[in-house]
C-alpha cells in the first residue's frame, strides 16, 4: 500500500510522533491507522500515549440546550492544569462532545464501559438474525463479530464517527487534542436528558 504525506500528517497529529517515526509505523502496519497508533505507543514514540497516565484533576464542566429546551446535555472534561481547563481550544473540545451526545445518544462512554451480559444478550440476537437470514452456521461466528462492533459504534461515545467530521471517531478527536494540547485529557462523564424521557448517564471512574 503506497504511504501518502496525508496519512502521515494524520498519524502525526493523532499521536505526536516524529514525521519519520509515523511514516515507519504505517509502512510496518501496512497504511493501518489503528495499528500504526499501537505501533508506535509500544515504540513509546506516541506522546499522547505517554500523557494517558498523567493525573487529570481540573477541567470543565460544559452544558448544551437543545430543540428549544427538549434536550440538555452535561458533561465533565478533565485535564492536568487550570490554564488548560481556561483554553478556548480545550473548551470548544468539551464544546463539542456536549453536541455529540446530544445527536446520538450514546449509552455508554466506551466500550469497556459496557456491562458483560448487555454484550452476550446483543451477541445472541445477532446469531439469530443471521440465521434468520440463511447464514451458514461456520461464518455466523464471524458475522456476529463484525456486527458487534457496528453496534459499539452506536452505542459508545468514544466509538461513534465524530459528527463534525465523519472519517475520525471522537476517541480519534480526543487523541488529537492531547497530542496538541499537550496534557492528559479525559471525557469523565455525561449526562443527557430528554424531555418526557427518562434520564441517560454515564460515567468513566
Amino acid at each position: 500500500m503506497m504511504i501518502t504525506a496525508e496519512m502521515v500528517k494524520e498519524l502525526r497529529t493523532l499521536t505526536g510522533a516524529g514525521m519519520m517515526d509515523c511514516k515507519k509505523a504505517l509502512l510496518e502496519t501496512g497504511g493501518d491507522k489503528e495499528k500504526a497508533i499501537n505501533y508506535l505507543r509500544e515504540k513509546g514514540l506516541a506522546k499522547a500515549a505517554k500523557r494517558a497516565g498523567r493525573i487529570a484533576a481540573q477541567g470543565v464542566v460544559d452544558s448544551y440546550i437543545h430543540l428549544g429546551g427538549k434536550v440538555g446535555v452535561m458533561v465533565e472534561v478533565n485535564c492536568e492544569t487550570d490554564f488548560v481547563a481556561r483554553n478556548e481550544e480545550f473548551r470548544a473540545f468539551a464544546r463539542d462532545i456536549c453536541l455529540q451526545v446530544a445527536a446520538t445518544n450514546p449509552a455508554y462512554l466506551s466500550r469497556e464501559d459496557v456491562p458483560e451480559e448487555v454484550i452476550e444478550n446483543e451477541k445472541e440476537i445477532l446469531r439469530r438474525q443471521a440465521a434468520n437470514e440463511g447464514k451458514p452456521e461456520k461464518i455466523i461466528d464471524k458475522i456476529v463479530n463484525g456486527r458487534i462492533e457496528k453496534f459499539f459504534q452506536e452505542n459508545c461515545l468514544l466509538e461513534q464517527p465524530f459528527i463534525k467530521d465523519q472519517d475520525k471517531t471522537v476517541k480519534d478527536l480526543l487523541t488529537e487534542k492531547i497530542a496538541k494540547i499537550g496534557e492528559n485529557i479525559i471525557i469523565r462523564r455525561f449526562v443527557r436528558f430528554e424531555m418526557g424521557e427518562g434520564l441517560d448517564a454515564t460515567e468513566s471512574v
